[in-house]
């Protein structure tokens, strides 16, 4: 999924300068990085926040477009207004192709319906962590990371070095030895696994 984003360079900067942009519809920002000077930009306020709806606008290499000249650029930060739910700035920065970058992908669950743990021991899926972070070049980013959790059991785990990444990505955790859980199966009131360990021999 390729998302571009359209900009001008802004000169005015300062708190007042950036009020009078959001009152005419822009959100300011920042691009940096990679190299080269940063410089201050616009963007249209409804533009930007269509696209920042989108889970991959935030875990994507982005394209950049400011008069005319597109860079690739990852969000790395921003700022929401804290009653308003409206963008108020973001930082944007250059990203190279030939050296690695990290970058919070989320995590995408599968198959919980048809884990032994839920299906037949009554437990639901426990999402220990969403989402982790990586390295790897710009064009081996993926969207998101696939957690199959299809064989779990009751009280068992899915760790970081059990999911399948694409080729050239690696989760920078794993690589300083945490191997995190990342999902589990836990036990409700009521279940299956419960139920049969309250049931008396006969």
């Amino acid at each position: 999924m390729a998302i571009e984003i359209n900009a001008v360079k802004r000169d005015a900067k300062g708190t007042g300068a950036s009020r009078r942009l959001r009152h005419a519809g822009s959100v300011p920002g920042v691009v940096y990085g990679g190299g080269k000077d940063a410089y201050p930009l616009e963007i249209n306020a409804k533009e930007l926040f269509l696209q920042f709806r989108h889970e991959a606008f935030h875990a994507s290499v982005l394209t950049l477009i400011v008069e005319g000249k597109k860079e690739s650029v990852l969000l790395r930060d921003f700022q929401m207004h804290p009653v308003r739910n409206t963008i108020q700035h973001v930082d944007f920065q250059r990203v190279s192709a030939t050296e690695k970058i990290h970058v919070k992908v989320p995590f995408h669950f599968t198959n919980a319906d048809a884990a032994p743990g839920v299906k037949l021991g009554g437990g639901i899926v426990a999402h220990v962590l969403t989402e982790a972070d990586v390295s790897c070049l710009a064009k081996d980013l993926p969207e998101f990371i696939e957690v199959d959790v299809a064989a779990l059991e009751i009280g068992q785990s899915i760790h970081l070095s059990q999911i399948k990444l694409p080729k050239g990505v690696e989760f920078v955790q794993l690589a300083h030895g945490d191997d995190a859980a990342v999902a589990s199966i836990a036990k409700t009131r009521g279940s299956v696994a419960d139920a049969a360990a309250e049931t008396p021999a006969a």
